[in-house]
């Protein structure tokens, strides 16, 4: 994975200044949680110019974040918040805890990491708490701002450099428990998307999954919609596991 400075992270490869478009969804309200003050300063940069989002909170520790979301659910508000991109790697309070209680005050909280951290413990233990995407402070602009696409479409996005990684690591620890699985049970899916779901076992992207099947690449992210909906998943990880725990794949 090429790294950089955060601020060539955030600020740098944006192709001729050209943006993404963002389709017509409503403005996600956005909190940010990174203690480093100059990566902080590129995200804001980036989610300041950037159409479908508004950045509403923006902290250095989880403490006033977390103290804002306990007091809005004592006095039975809606949540503060659509979305929180948070680091790992916090004082005092940690990314993994932070997410964990979020989660716990507010299921329908969207909870985004964004960390240097890549090792699969770190990124299993930010899923296991409840969050519904992990990227790297690696990506490049584009690649963040497509991410963020992904979330504002309800998906739960893995940087590139990760989703591989990660899946090896879920089969591998399922391997043995379930090696005598039953015969796959389609539990409400399709054809197509069990032949989806397989692709996501296998370590697949969405791309290679739709060439796999010569299907594009957004009839792939539509049947996978549906599978997390009919699995009650939220994330690939979880999805993955559900399979091999089930013998679906």
């Amino acid at each position: 994975m090429q790294r950089g400075t955060h601020e060539h992270v955030i600020v740098s490869d944006r192709r001729s200044g050209q943006r993404m478009p963002m389709n017509d969804l409503a403005a996600m309200r956005l909190a940010t949680v990174e203690d480093d003050p100059r990566f902080r300063h590129s995200l804001a940069l980036l989610l300041r110019n950037l159409p479908g989002f508004v950045v509403v909170a923006s902290h250095a520790s989880a403490a006033p974040l977390l103290a804002a979301a306990r007091k809005a659910r004592e006095l039975g508000m809606p949540m503060p918040w659509d979305l929180v991109i948070t680091d790992l790697g916090l004082p005092e309070i940690s990314g993994v805890e932070l997410t964990r209680e979020l989660k716990t005050l507010f299921p329908q909280l969207r909870v985004i990491v964004l960390s240097v951290f890549e090792d699969p413990i770190n990124v299993l233990a930010a899923i296991c708490a409840g969050a519904d995407g992990y990227l790297l402070k690696g990506v490049t602009s584009d690649e963040m701002i497509a991410k963020l696409e992904q979330i504002r479409q309800g998906q739960s996005p893995l940087s590139t450099a990760l989703a591989g990684t990660l899946m090896r690591l879920v089969r591998e620890s399922h391997k043995n428990a379930f090696s005598n699985a039953s015969l796959p049970r389609d539990l409400g899916l399709s054809a197509r998307q069990l032949d989806v779901l397989r692709g996501l076992v296998d370590g697949l992207s969405y791309r290679e999954i739709g060439e796999r099947h010569d299907i594009a690449t957004d009839t792939v992210r539509n049947h996978i919609r549906q599978i997390y909906s009919t699995l009650q998943v939220h994330n690939v990880a979880e999805a993955v596991s559900y399979a091999l725990r089930h013998g679906l794949a």
